[in-house]
């Protein structure tokens, strides 16, 4: 029997799929299931968007490319970054990879030494923190709170930051949360980030959904891109999960070494991804647009749903596509409530925790899903508490 390395055992995992796991035993046995734990657009790739990688694979796109991406997908997402971020990126600050993960693990490879600390938020995606100790860091959580519309208290940063803070990570639009930092937020993440000398990882996925306000790069404030990563990708804006396709904007100094990581990992992006991508940048703009529309009615009633139940509250999320209900006064634990929930009303969604230690007392449920599932699963959620 193989004895593993020490590490795995720092290696954490993204729990959403585990309770899609135990669902799908659920319907196995005849069970109907609603399924809002995942948190992928349930809206198919645009057609556009397919035929430029069926054209790709017919000229020959299915070979080895650059390590750092095709030139003419870098020369794009450049041009795509300066234009949303108001910001001068040349394509030798980008570096593709097969979908966004890699630069979050790639980044944290690249700078975090046994005992440096990286700040993160939580509750946050899960991946942070398992990446952070897997490569031999210490995190430090960062909490995101409710009265702070699911912000972070900029006092409660500052006292985080040490010696040792090697890296902050921040996530805008949010997972799980859907919230949404202000400028007076990024600029005290910049302001301790210059004075310490900290690089900032700027996780942006969600930064084309969004419903009130606008976008705002921490990028944007001067001096700020020289010691900030941006990650970004596909996914989400254009319905593009499977295709994996992400990328990271930083430094080209920087970014030499990521690129070296892609080719001592994975070579290179999948090439027709990558003309696939060319193409979303150029023509799926308004599929985006109408996706955004669409998620935004299903927050609409999700929400208000939500609210109606006796003890459970619930925020309207500036962004991304899930909301994080308070269910504390049920006097039960997350978990607790979301087992309950899967089990006896037939409702797969996350608890708090799945997200860190300071997502207890809330649930996450995601709305990428159709209006009869968000009505289904509303209900069954507003039944199933009800006999708690």
């Amino acid at each position: 029997m193989e004895k593993l390395a020490s590490r795995m055992g720092r290696l954490g995992t993204e729990t959403a799929f585990d309770v899609l796991v135990k669902a799908k035993a659920l319907e196995a046995r005849g069970r109907s299931v609603v399924h809002l734990e995942l948190g992928e657009p349930d809206f198919d790739t645009p057609s556009n968007v397919i035929q430029a990688a069926n054209s790709a694979m017919e000229e020959g796109y299915t070979h080895y490319c650059a390590s750092a991406g095709l030139v003419e997908l870098r020369e794009a997402i450049a041009d795509h970054v300066g234009q949303t971020r108001s910001v001068n990126i040349d394509p030798d600050w980008v570096v593709v990879t097969p979908g966004a993960k890699p630069i979050m693990f790639f980044l944290i490879l690249a700078l975090v030494e046994e005992g440096d600390e990286v700040i993160y938020p939580n509750p946050g995606f899960p991946i942070y923190e398992s990446m952070i100790r897997f490569c031999g860091g210490t995190p430090v959580p960062l909490p995101l709170l409710e009265e702070f519309e699911f912000r972070f208290d900029p006092e409660q940063l500052e006292s985080k930051v040490s010696s040792k803070t090697k890296l902050i990570i921040i996530n805008s639009p949010q997972n799980p949360t859907g919230g949404l930092l202000t400028e007076n937020d990024l600029a005290t993440v910049a302001d301790l980030a210059t004075r310490h000398d900290i690089t900032v990882l700027a996780d942006e996925i969600y930064s084309c959904i969004i419903y009130e306000g606008e976008h705002r790069s921490i990028t944007s404030i001067p001096g700020m891109m020289d010691r900030t990563v941006i990650l970004d990708g596909f996914s989400k804006t254009f319905a593009m999960t499977g295709w994996r396709l992400g990328y990271g904007i930083m430094r080209p100094e920087l970014q030499t070494h990521i690129s070296k990581l892609v080719t001592n990992s994975v070579s290179c992006t999948a090439p027709f991804a990558q003309r696939a991508g060319l193409e979303a940048l150029a023509n799926a703009g308004g599929a985006t647009a109408s996706m955004v529309a669409e998620f935004r009615k299903r927050r609409d009633f999700l929400v208000e749903a939500l609210n109606r139940i006796p003890g459970m509250s619930c925020l309207y999320p500036p962004g991304a596509f899930y909301v994080f209900p308070n269910v504390r006064s049920f006097g039960k634990s997350s978990d607790e409530i979301a087992d309950y929930l899967l089990q006896e009303a037939g409702v797969a969604l996350l608890s708090g925790t799945a997200f860190g230690a300071f997502g207890e007392g809330y649930l996450r449920l995601s709305y990428a899903t159709s209006m009869e599932n968000l009505a289904e699963g509303s209900q069954r959620i507003a039944d199933g508490l009800a006999r708690l």
